[in-house]
């Protein structure tokens, strides 16, 4: 049976692809059909023409003119997120073409190089300057657009001047343009998202996303909301900001999101997020109350433009929030002398996901509510029942965490959760000859993971693998220890040779080593506790099928109850004359019904899953102790070898030391032999600007930078 498999696995192979690449025409068609509405909507065509006619053909009693927004701006969004969702999954079962070179130069491969380097938008692809202009130009257009058609036919009221009438239409159309950039702000923050893969992107790659938007969305409601005070002090009618309509726009609701949103956005530079990133964390919370009184603040039918993304980003929401709830099962912990913690977890042998993943982990013992994000080192193939993160003790949490484990009397359980692990949906480090990964002190933790997938590769699918260049800079010889942490706590693959692995190590600080041999590796393993479950997929093995299946029914489930309540409720009020019934009742029923959708849904789908993860769980053995004391990055200080351990010694063979000198980076990239060269970077501001600077410089073609974010 199975080398009849076998037999078939080509042609099923390409059969798949046929439907995956057929889905991807009819996706990238549903969304250029998409943006083309977003292109029009300014205009009188769609206004007069086209939304009437929609209107016409969809207005009932049970949806009223919602059902026509609901048609245009709702339903392909989630449409897309659902096939995207299958989409994926057939992906996700090919997977092993991550381990297929295919040679071939990517087709965006110089437009994938940055534009920008240095400025307030950072390190800018020619890709990400393309769509950042095309956004910007759809913002220009849509606001010119308004107000020339406004402005055409306005007519000042009652002993109001011409000036004012624009003020207050500009104001209005201010707000308008807001949310354009408001229906964009939640994809890139949506952690298990089905768009973001479909465009090549990952969640924490898109957080500079978020952050271009969000000071867009606060800059025009900041204006909208200005725009409305001053006209209502020069017409006297300041009285309008005390005003809650029943069936029309709500001022204080507007006011009272404004004011949550600039609470927010105060504590978002730079500046204070970095100074003090407790105050940045918990007033980003304030996005609750800013989305609640913007929903009660406008009409539900205006609203339903922009919800798509935030119905995603609640759905990945609360999912997150059910996962949170269980405690996994904390298994050892690797003390490093450099201030630096590897930590283990249980894994379930059902959960993979892709190197440079990122894990959420909360430690109540410590904040109840703080979570932090780290690169996950692990490998889903080489470490089936284990999965590990890297962190160095530098902020207030990390270094409670470290002080609490490396203590004399460290404790034997820690309770911990977890959220995650995020990651791309898939890998193409093998269509480069060359890899040069250029890290600056706990920044070599997302290359572990890397590392660790090439390894495989090269041991078990025998596939051709690139040239691994490791260039890591550390202050101190003590941090070298770091690279201890390359190869797993166990199951090393005993064919590491396979892997063409240079590692160049600088310790900047230091002329000469400096080490104490009291201070070795060392690990220490936890005791199990029943309560502890394994790190497992939240929505099982299938958990792309299962999110499209979360989603599309939660939608289909709220367009059933809010149709009856509209036609057996709203309706019989109403008559959809949108005159008499409360603006913001009707928005707050369509909220809580949403929210009660997805939570039945999820939960549904949360606890079907749990079964199969118990079962799972109750199959892990407990591991080992890996017992070994001697570790490569102490061999690098007195050049011991133990023949036994080949892994470690192949290792040790790579590496090359250097005291009291910095990377020549430039000399280093360019004389980078081969036809395609992958260049990594993770490390200080001023390292990512230089290895960008030189990747687009000209000096070598061969050079392609990796976009690959490791920051928060």
């Amino acid at each position: 049976m199975d080398s009849q498999a076998v037999k078939r696995t080509p042609s099923s192979r390409k059969e798949t692809e046929m439907l995956r690449t057929a889905m991807k025409l009819l996706l990238i068609l549903v969304m250029l059909g998409y943006l083309m509405m977003w292109f029009m909507m300014p205009t009188n065509t769609y206004r007069h023409i086209w939304l009437l006619h929609i209107r016409n053909k969809f207005n009932s009693a049970y949806f009223g003119i919602q059902g026509a927004t609901l048609l245009i701006y709702f339903f392909p969004i989630l449409f897309v997120a659902v096939l995207g969702c299958v989409y994926l999954h057939l992906g996700k079962r090919s997977n092993h073409n991550n381990f297929e070179s295919n040679g071939r130069k990517h087709i965006l491969a110089t437009w994938k190089n940055p534009m920008v380097v240095k400025g307030p938008l950072g390190i800018v692809s020619g890709v990400e300057l393309a769509f950042l202009i095309m956004f910007v130009a759809l913002l220009i257009w849509s606001l010119s657009t308004y107000l020339h058609n406004s402005f055409a036919t306005i007519t000042p009221k009652r002993g109001e001047q011409a000036w004012e009438a624009k003020l207050e239409s500009a104001a209005l159309r201010l707000g308008l343009i807001g949310n354009i950039c408001l229906a964009f702000l939640f994809f890139p923050v949506t952690r298990g998202s089905s768009v973001l893969p479909l465009l090549g992107l990952t969640s924490e790659g898109s957080i500079k996303y978020h952050v271009w938007i969000g000071h867009m969305v606060m800059a025009f409601f900041t204006a909208h909301g200005l725009g409305y005070i001053i006209y209502w002090a020069v017409t006297n009618q300041i009285s309008e900001m005390l005003k809650w309509g029943r069936a029309e726009i709500s001022n204080v609701a507007g006011e009272l999101s404004l004011l949550a949103g600039l609470g927010l956005w105060a504590t978002t530079f730079p500046r204070i997020r970095r100074n003090m990133f407790e105050l940045f964390f918990y007033t980003h919370h304030l996005y609750i109350l800013f989305m609640i009184f913007f929903l009660l603040h406008v009409a539900i039918s205006f609203s339903c433009i922009m919800l798509p993304g935030f119905y995603l980003f609640l759905v990945d929401r609360y999912l997150r929030f059910l996962q949170s709830r269980q405690r996994v099962r904390l298994v050892s912990a690797r003390i490093l002398p450099c201030e630096t913690l590897e930590i283990n977890f249980s894994k379930s042998p059902g959960l993979s996901y892709n190197p440079t993943s990122v894990l959420f982990v909360n430690v109540p013992t410590i904040s109840k509510l703080q979570w932090h994000p780290f690169t996950v080192t692990s490998n889903s193939n080489l470490e089936q029942e284990m999965l590990s993160v890297v962190l160095k003790s530098e902020g207030s949490w990390s270094k409670k965490l470290y002080q609490m484990l490396s203590s004399p009397s460290s404790i034997d359980r820690l309770e911990v959760s977890v959220e995650g692990p995020y990651g791309p949906a898939s890998t193409q480090f093998l269509r480069h000859d060359t890899l040069v990964m250029v890290s600056g002190g706990s920044g070599i933790t997302p290359f572990i993971s890397i590392i660790r997938e090439l390894i495989f590769a090269a041991t078990t699918y025998k596939c051709k693998t690139p040239q691994v260049i490791l260039i890591c800079s550390f202050k101190n010889s003590s941090d070298l220890t770091m690279l201890d942490l390359l190869l797993p706590i166990a199951g090393t693959p005993p064919a590491i040779s396979n892997l063409q692995l240079k590692i160049d190590a600088y310790v900047t600080r230091e002329k000469e080593p400096s080490f104490n041999n009291s201070k070795l590796l060392r690990t220490i393993w936890f005791k199990p506790h029943p309560t502890d479950a394994p790190v497992s997929p939240i929505l099982g093995p299938s958990s792309w099928l299962w999110l499209g299946a979360i989603i599309s029914s939660s939608f289909i489930i709220f367009l059933i109850i809010i149709g009856l309540i509209t036609r057996y409720y709203i309706y019989p009020i109403d008559h959809n004359t949108l005159k008499v019934f409360s603006y913001s009742f009707r928005s707050f029923l369509n909220m809580l019904v949403i929210c009660i959708c997805i939570a039945m849904t999820a939960s549904a789908a949360i606890l079907w899953n749990k079964k199969q993860n118990a079962r799972e769980a109750n199959q892990i053995k407990n591991l080992e102790a890996y017992t070994s004391s001697r570790t490569p990055g102490s061999w690098l200080y007195d050049a011991e070898r133990e023949s036994e351990s080949l892994p470690l010694q192949s290792l040790v063979q790579a590496t090359n030391v250097h005291y009291g000198e910095r990377p020549d980076l430039k000399r280093m990239l360019v004389d980078c032999k081969g036809s395609s060269v992958g260049v990594l970077v993770c490390g200080p501001k001023k390292m990512r600007h230089e290895i960008a600077t030189i990747c687009s410089s000209g000096l070598a073609n061969n050079l392609h930078f990796e976009f690959i974010s490791f920051s928060w």
